[in-house]
């Protein structure tokens, strides 16, 4: 991906002039473009590896780079705070970066680290939003970005038990590829999916925009290889087992802290012959929850099912290409998109199914372009956070999960948050919401905030992410469903989890990371 942007420089899109209008209109921006450095005029905090450092790394994993343009890369996520910090002078880099090839030569590399105070950052698509790819050294006298780019191949596929072994550093598309050539899908889509690894999604619990239909990435996963300072483990096998606690439940959402996964096994299915699209418009949000919920609980088997809230469908960013256009078809009101798999008829009565709950529950049916607009663009999104970016205007998404009895009051207290800590910086904000994951017993919310940036873009992002986060703890959600803890996180953890749990999540890192050396600063209180 590019060093201060989104994806990739060919996909970069620019501002349509609806949307122009529709920033002048609420945020009273006009648009012009916000100077920011290029790579050659960024300063990097100087290598601290010693030229015997680099020799001895060199002896246990080949190459090591050390160059402003690969340490730059490896510098952080993608989050609007990562990007801003893109944009100052002076910025803090992994002093170097290596790409081992094998899990022993990752062994072997932590057991040097451990002897040498050298801190670890595993590296995957470099997609993370919340802090988990800060090169931070946590006291230890350098950093070091573990890329695991070489961990790409489909190890083994097991046809007869739908189960296939892949390694950490497959990316999203390369994982469908890969098991397609063999009649198989992983279903596993969220919005970082063109970049973002296998062994991140593991890492970090990831849920995908297929999540009703595949279940999470956790659901999915049914073994594991992690490399620990203190050991390789290789956990998994029995589809079910009652051998005491589930030891790859320590690792699903460890973020690097506790190891590094190289191989995730994962449950796979074959690939659906028949994908239906159906949109679905509401009077309101909170009648449109009511029917989610109806799906969610009595059954249905959509893939994929959200509900944009009023605000959200107001703007079209259900339809990224679509923001700021008229659409004669919906006036007012809650969106809904869903999506059904399978074979003809299986497709076809989930579809059914599904429509006569949501028909009961007040909806309207508006047909599969909608939803079919939705699939073409659910990866973009992005990049027009980008080209908000450089015109000055910000763009940030944050997310939680409840249960269903207590989301519109969550819904509204976050959203309150939000716009009154952008307020005190004295701009507007557009806050926007919609239902990205559901269960029996609940949902996911995921808000989208766009607001004018001031002086001190940074300070002015970490107020509202500070409000918004203390708003979910004190509302009954979780601080985060499926972004994960990473740095930004961390302070809210220890609220959810109390301090027993805290002294738990302490201890398994002293049993297995004495030294202290995997992502310091991340996940754990």
């Amino acid at each position: 991906m590019q060093w201060n942007a989104w994806g990739s420089a060919e996909s970069a899109t620019t501002l349509p002039q609806p949307v122009k209008d529709l920033l002048g209109q609420v945020l009273g921006i006009s648009g012009d473009p916000v100077s920011a450095p290029a790579a050659a005029q960024i300063q990097l905090s100087p290598s601290r590896l010693t030229s015997t450092d680099v020799a001895e790394l060199e002896a246990i994993v080949g190459t090591v780079a050390t160059a402003d343009g690969d340490r730059l890369i490896r510098a952080g996520g993608k989050s609007t705070l990562d990007l801003l910090r893109r944009r100052q002078p002076h910025q803090d880099a992994p002093d170097a970066v290596v790409a081992p090839a094998t899990s022993a030569q990752i062994a072997e590399l932590l057991r040097w680290c451990a002897d040498r105070s050298i801190a670890v950052v595993p590296f995957g698509g470099g997609t993370s939003v919340v802090g988990g790819l800060d090169p931070d050294a946590g006291g230890l006298r350098a950093v070091l970005s573990v890329d695991l780019c070489n961990f790409d191949r489909l190890v083994a596929i097991d046809p007869v038990s739908n189960q296939a072994t892949l390694g950490a550093g497959v990316t999203g598309p390369r994982a469908e590829e890969l098991l397609g050539a063999h009649g198989f899908s992983l279903g596993h889509f969220p919005q970082s999916f063109r970049f973002a690894t296998i062994g991140g999604f593991a890492a970090t619990r990831s849920s995908g925009q297929a999540s009703a239909g595949y279940g999470r990435f956790d659901d999915m996963v049914t073994g594991l290889r992690v490399v620990t300072p203190t050991g390789i483990l290789d956990l998994g096998g029995a589809p079910k087992t009652a051998a005491g606690p589930d030891l790859r439940q320590l690792f699903l959402g460890s973020e690097g802290t506790f190891g590094i996964i190289t191989e995730v096994t994962l449950r796979v299915r074959a690939a659906a012959p028949v994908t239906l699209h159906e949109a679905w418009h509401f009077p309101d949000f909170v009648t449109g929850a009511a029917a989610l919920r109806a799906v969610a609980q009595q059954g249905g088997g959509p893939t994929v099912m959200r509900l944009s809230d009023e605000a959200e469908t107001a703007v079209n960013l259900a339809s990224p290409g679509k923001i700021g256009a008229t659409d004669d078809t919906v006036s007012g009101g809650a969106l809904a998109i869903t999506t059904f798999e399978g074979t003809g008829p299986v497709a076809q009565a989930r579809q059914e199914l599904a429509a006569a709950l949501l028909s009961d529950a007040g909806g309207r049916s508006l047909g599969a372009p909608r939803g079919q607009a939705w699939e073409h663009g659910r990866f973009d999104a992005p990049y027009l956070r980008d080209a908000l970016l450089a015109v000055g205007v910000g763009c940030e998404t944050l997310e939680t999960a409840t249960t269903w009895n207590n989301l519109c009051a969550l819904k509204d207290v976050v959203t309150t948050a939000l716009t009154d800590a952008i307020a005190t910086s004295g701009s507007p904000a557009l806050v926007l919401c919609h239902i990205s994951h559901t269960y029996p017993t609940g949902a996911s919310l995921y808000f989208t905030v766009v607001y004018r940036c001031d002086s001190d873009p940074i300070v002015q992002w970490q107020a509202a992410k500070a409000a918004a986060s203390e708003a979910i703890v004190a509302g009954g959600g979780t601080i985060t469903h499926h972004h994960a803890v990473g740095a930004d996180h961390r302070p809210w953890v220890g609220a959810e989890i109390g301090d027993v749990g805290v002294r738990i999540l302490r201890a398994v890192k002293d049993a297995l990371d004495p030294t202290g050396i995997l992502n310091p600063g991340k996940l754990i209180p």
